[in-house]
């Protein structure tokens, strides 16, 4: 699923038009970026958690110069899905 199949199915479950669907999601997606950007977590109960993690310095290779490269330590987002979440999902979830 895209984000327009997303924007589509939400359009069509609440009648709210798809313009304002884009504009709403639009401005969360900014929303979480923004506040990852400044270290503070966004919870949603029933959902999940957005959160950084932080990955330690460490020594990278290059390989195509075969030098060594120090990489600094930094921070990743990650999503961390409620229990409710991963119940609802191996619920639904089609086997193959």
């Amino acid at each position: 699923m895209r984000k327009s199949d997303l924007i589509n199915n939400i359009s069509d479950k609440t009648g709210i038009p798809k313009v304002d669907v884009l504009v709403t999601l639009e401005a969360m997606f900014k929303e979480v970026k923004e506040s990852l950007g400044r270290g503070e977590h966004i919870y949603i109960r029933g959902f999940g958690s957005f959160i950084t993690k932080k990955r330690a310095a460490k020594v990278g290779r290059n390989i195509k110069k075969n030098v060594a490269v120090n990489i600094p330590e930094h921070y990743i987002p990650a999503f961390k899905p409620s229990k409710e979440f991963v119940a609802e999902v191996k619920k639904l979830a089609v086997t193959e």
